[in-house]
């Protein structure tokens, strides 16, 4: 059938209207969104902290199916460091309608596709921040946005600690419930789960948490249940109280619990780890900054690490324990002062740390 030629021109007027419709769209989009705003806004950020945030090319409006911009290529690098803090295949910034049309500068949602996080590059960035001033007010660090991870690997240098890394947080606000939802699995393919909820307040200079729920999964042998408060009024005054159970796989059920004590004139940040079972009992009291320090040294690459008693004190009382193919029974560790004094005082200091067992170890399984 031919289309006679008033036809054809009214299909060449509409092919054109449409055309022209379509790029006078994407004009007042691109115009509405503004994607250098925020772009610059980020990258601003960054800087603030002391970061520098770099994209692979510019970030592409859409409004499909809410407002967004589409971004390509994220790198997310220290000052003056060589190693990225975090590389990302994409990212999305989601938009109110309220920042389309003119409003203040807004992000709804933050949603991150396959990144990569170096834990070595982030603890450095950590340990050269300024010290936070004793005399400074404490504030809730805002989280406007919700923020959704998939895809996502933490790694130390070349070596994969976790992997289809899955992370969707709420917002973080004064006196509004905080909700974080994590799995991942660990480098041996083990699925892990952890869910915390909690509700941030300021108590003066204080920050608290309270109606802390962390829920804790690893594959199928272990789930723990934690609740409680937390208490930081800056530097190492910091408290907190966490009491619930844990449950192992072949072990049976503890009654767990969780204590940090601030420190003072006289002692450390004092974090105290108590499970009591039908035949297993653990009481350590660990100093948390000491602990850090002995990790440290221990993952030195400059120096060959030197082994040495980790800090802390108290005592392990385990019927029976599975390490690869080996099987102990009646294992019991003292530490610090734990520690039995000697019968006969000869001005000798008693050793840091014993270990005993009630019953030999047996042999080796066979695998």
């Amino acid at each position: 059938m031919m289309l006679s030629r008033r036809m054809r021109l009214s299909l060449i007027v509409a092919a054109s209207v449409l055309a022209a419709l379509g790029v006078a769209v994407l004009v007042t989009l691109y115009l509405l969104l503004q994607p250098d705003r925020f772009t610059a806004m980020l990258q601003s950020q960054a800087r603030g902290a002391g970061l520098d945030l770099s994209l692979a090319s510019p970030a592409r409006p859409t409004l499909f199916p809410h407002p967004a911009l589409e971004l390509e290529g994220l790198t997310l690098t220290a000052r003056g460091a060589n190693a990225p803090i975090l590389l990302a295949a994409r990212g999305r910034l989601a938009l109110p309608w309220r920042t389309i049309f003119g409003g203040p500068t807004a992000i709804s949602q933050l949603e991150i596709d396959s990144p990569r996080v170096d834990l070595d590059a982030l603890q450095a960035w950590l340990s050269a921040l300024p010290p936070h001033p004793a005399s400074a007010p404490l504030q809730i660090p805002r989280i406007d946005t919700g923020v959704r991870i998939t895809r996502g690997s933490l790694v130390s240098g070349d070596h994969l600690l976790l992997n289809q890394v899955t992370l969707d947080a709420g917002r973080l606000m004064p006196d509004q419930p905080f909700l974080l939802d994590l799995a991942a699995r660990t480098a041996d393919g083990t699925p892990l789960r952890w869910q915390l909820s909690a509700t941030p307040r300021m108590q003066g200079r204080a920050l608290e948490l309270d109606d802390i729920a962390l829920h804790i999964t690893h594959g199928s042998v272990l789930r723990l249940q934690l609740a409680g408060m937390a208490r930081w009024d800056g530097a190492a005054n910091a408290s907190l109280q966490l009491h619930g159970t844990l449950e192992h796989q072949g072990s049976g059920s503890y009654a767990a619990s969780l204590t940090l004590t601030p420190a003072n004139q006289l002692k450390p940040l004092l974090l105290t780890l108590k499970l009591d079972g039908e035949n297993d009992h653990v009481d350590l009291r660990l100093p948390p900054l000491a602990l850090a320090h002995w990790w440290s040294q221990i993952g030195s690459t400059t120096q060959a690490p030197q082994l040495t008693v980790p800090p802390g004190d108290g005592q392990i009382d385990v019927a029976n324990l599975d390490i690869g193919g080996a099987h102990i029974e009646g294992l019991s560790i003292q530490a610090g002062d734990a520690v039995p004094a000697p019968a006969s005082s000869t001005g000798t200091a008693a050793p840091a740390s014993t270990a005993s067992t009630g019953r030999p170890a047996r042999k080796p399984k066979k695998q």
